[in-house]
């Protein structure tokens, strides 16, 4: 499967089937994340796996109690210190994290597990549960596993006439 693909394969998946995720394949999608491109090149991105059934319920909890949360085999928290503005004015870290993020969804879109990106959540009950430090940014909670059904909720996305521009808005 080339990226194409496996960007056309990704959707929100809410319903998780009892299977855990090999060794192997999350080793791939964390190998993703840690090839991602960050700001300066600093690489000041952690990616926290959460498998323990208590840890995932709190997040779950601290997730607005969106109970599929803790239903998922495995919560990826993504975070990074140091953070700084970028001459931009946006947050390095928060994008760092979230460009990880990217690439291990697409790289796990590719393994046949998919996820859900989570922006509702409480980031100091999160640092607090995972011993996250001071100092994080903590912009990324994202729920995988595998499909308990093949009926992803793939949404349709907006032609690209309307999402490109060219030369000038």
């Amino acid at each position: 499967m080339d990226v194409l693909e496996a960007l056309q394969s990704r959707y929100s998946l809410r319903d998780f089937a009892e299977r855990e995720i090999e060794e192997e394949k999350l080793e791939k999608i964390l190998e993703a994340g840690r090839l991602a491109p960050t700001a300066s090149n600093q690489q000041r991105t952690k990616a926290i796996v959460v498998r323990d059934p208590a840890l995932r319920q709190g997040i779950a909890e601290a997730c607005s109690g969106q109970a599929f949360v803790g239903k998922a085999p495995v919560i990826l928290v993504v975070c990074a210190d140091n953070d700084r503005l970028m001459r931009c004015g946006q947050s390095a870290r928060t994008v760092d994290c979230r460009i990880a993020w990217s690439f291990m969804c697409a790289r796990a879109a590719a393994l046949g597990i998919q996820g859900c990106w989570i922006g509702s959540f409480d980031p100091e009950r999160v640092r607090a549960l995972l011993g996250i430090p001071d100092g994080y940014a903590v912009p990324a909670v994202y729920p995988m596993g595998y499909a308990a059904k093949d009926d992803g909720q793939r949404r349709e996305k907006k032609p690209m006439e309307d999402f490109r521009v060219w030369k000038r808005f």
